[in-house]
């Protein structure tokens, strides 16, 4: 399949038949030079060429692209030295990085996704030849990881709002992946990898087969896939040694209840006999030592316990650094199969089909199970495991015979993980041709199936764990020895009996499908002396269901570290009708080779959401043949998806951080909330929303995250947006040789969204709740950001619910830049060969990330900030120098992002924290061609073992999804057909 209106130009390797050498290249006029191996490619193609190409409904007459378009070819892949798609393309200065293996953990899905110009990626459109690929999640994602690298043979990305082009999804822009060409023969390609440490391992082996048949009327392709990637633990990268440091320990601790607490003279006279001189705060949680002795935890008074390891004393407190045992980069694993074929059943009609059938896996792990999520198990006064001296403090309890909460993580048991199985098959056919001379036609049905079977390993039961701590033996009937929580020595000698009857492997399961149906006209209306007139006539039909069947466990909040969810179903379906128009005005003319504007209009008519409409304006303008000059404007829409509509209250951690370096709890006597100008009305505030007033002068949230209750929202309406652009490529064809192979292009972009679909962020509603931002200045309780927080009867924070709503808006602008530039040896009198030296850069700046909480709240600019999971640099760029000739090629990459302000430097100015220096990447890669066959490559990444960067805001201290974890890693591959 080729679009017809663009030149590729491809980067590294093997390079002698382009006319540019690049990693990217703008989108230009096909009137330019082709190499000779696509243009003896183009002419082995049916008469009917497609009519769906990339940014347009229409190839115009000059086949001049009005969007800003990057092609990236499959080299870029290879020479990435990655194995998956995602790792590549966010290279690139207009992705933003979403998901990929740094970010899949905690039973989180671990999907593949894009994310343009860092707006979301459920804001951006992935096809797959210009058709949407199965969804992999309820709220609309692609999972690129379906897609093998085998059946790539580049890459359009449009980074602009599409929708009335595309469809709904469209607002931030589309990544059109293209399949090869049909051909006739075998083609292989083997890559394989690691780290310089040797502990992370990559591999990939494709196998493709086409033959063209019946005169060449026929032709179809099979590629066969397998890729590897084995993961990569917090423990074998120092830098995640002291990272993560968790309240929840292996000793084990009391938490005190404000309504029952000990009896301070008790407590207090325990601790003198420990040595402690100071009065104890009977508020706060009391570990074990394994000498039956009691501690503080905040404060650590009296703790025996190690300091090395996975255990330490943080600013004064006892903390066990999960970094080590979290898997930093999730391992993966997939078997894919793909085919296609079509064939001329007359001069002008084609039938084709197709078929994807993906199987993945991918791994995560989070380290040990948590008691964090209410239901909370708790231990009554008769277990025979509780030491002496917390037995002689319970007793001093007004209701001595109460049971009391504990809060530990399981050391004794293995680390919870996950395996997230995707099984995706998607099945299209369809008829294309041509109508009445010039007037093409294509119409396609397809259904596709995602199946994401999730298991969660070494599950703690929270019933199995209540059972033991009642029983009267502790547990040693049931398994052998029971369960001892008190100390490590105990925690960690658990029998492997009890170790299996606590624990369970806990699965559910999601199933989308997806059916569509869709049908298109293109050809002229009439001619003017500029050329036709040509119009496009789009219309479809398409549905999604969902439905999700969790474990009964899940359903009952009986797992130990992870908040419940229930069974969902939905479906969402949607009628479209689309139409586009091309109108040459001017051609060939003195400052106007060529002048021509277009309009698209799109409407879309959603159940249940209702109607939306969306439409597209363009221009552009060639002076002379060297220079184009281009614009749009575009009213963009999105309408809400199945998950934003109906998913069910779907728990997760939220961060929230430890007071007063972070927000945390802001009824926390730590927190600048308690002890700012306002701390009195906080602290009624307080009150009054349940924690007891035996306990609130001296209240302290003892972890750093809480959790946080998303839901769907039925009444949501569609985000819309108005984007524009404006640029131009520049490529002069000077006579020089030493400048004949320069061009250049710079495009601005400006997307503004107004009534974003979007949860409340958890750290919004309590600064809006506490009126930390001024927004409740009577600190009422009837807030409506109040009545999201959720306490328990003792006051603790337990989650905030999220809820899907219409909120503010977003606003991005910026500008995209690429260089490239390229000499021919020869031509330059430099030996008679094929040598070629080449160099090209793709640069992004980005102005402004304005984001509106709420509608009427002022707008903050996170440009330049370090946000965990969105980094917004001002600067980004991918540049490559390099070398190539018929038979060697070797080059250089350059990966650079600007320094980042922490997140901190607006959200809390006052107490910023430390940012990111610029960050630079730098890898080399090389191709030798054995033969017309055969090609070997190579390559390292990160060739100076660039340190891990520490990112304050972070959770885990860094951002996997963006930064190198793994160091200097080196890869090997070949290429060869016959």
């Amino acid at each position: 399949m080729t679009s017809g209106f663009h030149k590729q130009l491809r980067l590294g390797g093997s390079l002698a038949a382009m006319a540019l050498c690049a990693c990217v290249s703008p989108l230009w006029a096909q009137d330019q030079a082709a190499p000779a191996e696509q243009a003896s490619d183009a002419a082995a193609e049916p008469a009917t060429a497609d009519i769906v190409v990339t940014g347009s409904l229409i190839a115009r007459p000059n086949n001049v692209a009005v969007s800003p378009i990057v092609t990236v070819s499959d080299e870029l892949v290879q020479q990435s030295g990655q194995i998956t798609l995602e790792d590549s393309l966010n290279q690139l200065p207009g992705f933003t990085p979403s998901g990929n293996a740094g970010t899949g953990g905690q039973g989180s899905g671990g999907r593949a996704t894009l994310n343009l110009r860092a707006l979301g990626s459920n804001r951006n459109l992935i096809l797959l030849d210009g058709r949407r690929l199965p969804l992999s999640d309820i709220n609309g994602n692609v999972d690129i990881n379906i897609l093998p690298e085998s059946i790539i043979g580049s890459v359009d990305v449009i980074t602009g709002g599409a929708s009335a082009i595309y469809g709904s999804d469209a607002m931030s822009g589309v990544v059109n992946f293209k399949t090869d060409k049909y051909f006739d023969g075998i083609r292989g390609d083997i890559q394989n990898g690691n780290s310089f440490r040797g502990d992370y391992g990559k591999f990939n082996a494709s196998l493709a087969l086409g033959t063209k048949f019946a005169d060449d009327r026929g032709r179809l392709m099979l590629a066969l896939s397998y890729g590897q990637r084995d993961p990569l633990s917090g423990s074998q990268r120092s830098f995640f040694n002291d990272k993560v440091p968790s309240s929840f320990i292996g000793t084990g601790t009391f938490v005190p209840n404000a309504l029952n607490l000990p009896n301070a003279a008790v407590l207090n006279g325990l601790f003198a006999g420990y040595g402690a001189a100071t009065p104890i705060n009977p508020t706060l949680n009391l570990g074990f030592n394994n000498d039956g002795s009691l501690f503080v935890q905040t404060g650590a008074v009296n703790y025996k316990g190690p300091t090395t390891g996975a255990y330490a004393v943080v600013g004064g407190n006892v903390r066990m650094p999960v970094g080590p045992q979290l898997q930093i980069l999730n391992a993966f694993e997939r078997k894919s199969a793909f085919a296609k074929g079509e064939f001329d059943l007359t001069e002008s009609l084609t039938a084709y089909g197709q078929f994807l059938y993906v199987d993945s896996t991918v791994t995560t792990e989070s380290g040990g199970s948590l008691t964090q999520f209410a239901p909370f198990t708790t231990i009554p006064v008769t277990n025979p495991f509780i030491p002496t001296d917390l037995s002689t403090l319970l007793a001093s309890r007004p209701n001595p015979a109460a049971p009391f909460r504990w809060s530990a993580r399981y050391v004794g048991i293995g680390d919870k993980g996950w395996d997230e199985n995707y099984r995706v098959q998607q099945y299209l056919g369809g008829l294309k041709g041509t109508l009445a001379g010039s007037w093409k036609f294509d119409a396609f049905a397809s259904y596709d199936e995602t199946v994401h079977n999730q298991s969660m390993f070494n599950a703690v039961l929270k019933s199995r764990v209540q059972t033991l701590l009642n029983a009267a033996d502790g547990g040693a009937s049931l398994c052998a020895g029971g369960f001892n929580p008190f100390g490590i020595t105990n925690a960690t000698s658990l029998s492997r009996e009890c170790q299996q009857y606590m624990t369970a492997t806990i699965n559910s399961r999601e199933r989308l499908t997806q059916t569509q149906v869709q049908g298109q006209v293109n050809g002229p209306l009439f001619d003017l002396p500029a050329g036709p007139v040509q119009l496009a006539l789009l219309g479809g039909y398409r549905k999604n269901t969902y439905k999700y069947d969790p474990s009964s466990d899940l359903v009952t909040n009986n797992v130990e570290g992870v908040v419940g969810s229930n069974p969902a179903r939905g479906e969402i379906s949607v009628k479209e009708f689309a139409a586009q128009i091309d109108i040459p005005l001017l051609s060939e003319t003195p400052f106007f080779h060529e002048l021509g504007v277009g309009a698209a209009f799109r409407y879309s008519d959603y159940k249940p959401s209702g109607s939306v409409k969306s439409y597209e304006f363009d221009a552009r303008w060639q002076p002379v043949q060297s220079l184009l000059i281009r614009g749009s404007y575009q009213r963009a829409v999105r309408a809400p998806n199945i998950g934003e509509l109906f998913s069910p209250v779907t728990g997760s951690q939220l961060a929230i951080g430890t007071p007063p370096l972070a927000v945390g709890d802001p009824c926390d006597v730590r927190s600048a909330a308690r002890t700012g100008a306002n701390g009195a009305q906080v602290r009624d505030l307080c009150l009054a929303q349940g924690i007891p007033a035996a306990a609130i002068d001296a209240y302290q949230f003892a972890t750093t995250a809480t959790g946080g209750n998303i839901q769907g929202n039925s009444a949501l309406t569609p985000e819309k947006a108005n984007t524009f652009n404006v640029g131009f490529v520049y490529n002069p064809k000077f006579s020089s040789p030493w400048l004949s192979g320069f061009s250049f292009s710079v495009d601005y972009y400006n997307i503004k969204i107004r009534n974003v679909i979007s949860t409340i962020n958890g750290l919004t509603v309590l600064a809006k709740c506490y009126n930390l931002d001024g927004s409740n200045s009577s600190y009422s309780n009837s807030n409506e950001f109040c009545q999201l927080v959720q306490r328990d009867p003792t006051g603790q924070l337990v989650a905030i619910a999220q809820p899907y709503l219409n909120l503010g808006a977003l606003d991005t602008d910026g500008v995209d830049m690429q260089v490239n530039w390229s000499l021919r040896l020869s031509e330059a009198g430099i030996g008679d060969g094929s040598g070629k030296i080449y160099a090209s850069s793709a640069i992004g700046w980005l102005n402004h990330y304005k984001v509106q909480t709420l509608p009427g709240s002022a707008s903050q600019d996170f440009v330049g900030t370090s946000t965990p999971g969105r980094p917004l640099p001002k600067w980004k760029a991918l540049t490559t120098l390099g070398y190539s000739s018929d038979m060697f090629g070797f080059g250089v990459r350059w990966r650079y992002q600007g320094k980042l302000r922490d997140i901190s430097a607006i959200t809390s100015p006052a107490s910023e924290q430390v940012g990111v220096k610029p960050y630079n990447l730098f890898d080399i890669f090389s191709t030798v061609d054995i033969n017309d066959n055969f090609q070997l490559r190579g390559g390292v990444t990160n060739l100076f073992d660039k340190a891990i960067p520490f990112v304050a805001s972070s959770q885990n201290g860094t951002d996997a999804g963006t930064y190198d974890m793994v160091g200097r890693s080196f890869y090997v591959g070949a290429k060869f057909k016959f």
